[in-house]
């Protein structure tokens, strides 16, 4: 235990671990803060811009997100607002602001 809160403290945390992280933080989000569909889609641009991020980093390396991604990504989305009962969630609002 003690070894992983060392690594954690000592380790550069890749772009998957920081969106990992995002994603845990707005579930919880979610469930504390999220009252209507308004502020679900300003809650959904934050971690759009992480995998904005994400891409930005793959397109370095020759790279990008691909389109089987890109959709299950936006899926995701979707089943995470219908799951906190935001059933009439835009899915192209959810991600709007997406570079990829």
């Amino acid at each position: 235990m003690l070894v992983g809160q060392i690594r954690r403290i000592t380790t550069p945390r890749t772009t998957h671990e920081r969106l990992n992280d995002r994603l845990d933080t707005e579930a919880r989000q979610i469930s504390n803060t999220v009252s209507d569909l308004r502020s679900l889609y300003a809650l959904t641009q934050a971690a759009t811009e992480e995998f904005n991020l994400l891409d930005r980093e793959f397109v370095a390396v020759g790279s990008g997100i691909e389109t089987v991604a890109r959709e299950w990504i936006c899926d995701e989305f979707c089943f995470v607002a219908s799951a906190y009962g935001f059933t009439d969630a835009d899915a192209e609002e959810l991600t709007a602001g997406r570079d990829w």
